[in-house]
């Protein structure tokens, strides 16, 4: 069996501020959209918050980012940082990517029960990520 090889592109760590960011601009609208019963725009908001998550967490730690069109291969990277730092949050990562296609795409509507899940798991992520990086 071969290993799969992995998609991803040298950044400078610097970068990490910049995919920063955007997680937070990302986490202020899916508080907001929460607020005004949006949950569309709470789950879409809460998967792209979590891609700019995993992107900052990458570009600090290991001076990478996913290149891949598929988000999941992220995962595999996110599980290349030290134990002591990715603390089993792949997973979370994971669950929240995984509604990506059932939030954007799919024909029914995404429901309030199913936003405010997918918010306390971005919720967790973003918490996370701001944990191990620098601030601002």
């Amino acid at each position: 069996m071969t290993a799969k090889k992995l998609k991803a592109v040298n950044v400078e760590k610097n970068d990490y501020k910049i995919f920063l960011k955007k997680a937070k601009d990302f986490y202020e609208v899916m508080l907001n959209a929460r607020d005004t019963g949006n949950w569309t725009a709470v789950g879409l908001n809460a998967v792209h918050c979590t891609i700019s998550c995993c992107d900052a967490i990458l570009t600090f730690h290991l001076g990478i980012r996913s290149a891949s069109e598929g988000h999941m291969q992220a995962v595999d990277l996110l599980m290349r940082l030290p134990q002591n730092l990715e603390d089993g949050e792949a997973n979370t990562f994971k669950r929240i990517i995984a509604q990506k296609n059932l939030i954007a795409y799919e024909d029914r509507e995404f429901r309030q029960a199913e936003a405010i899940d997918i918010l306390k798991l971005a919720e967790r992520f973003y918490r996370w990520t701001t944990s191990k990086l620098p601030r601002l």
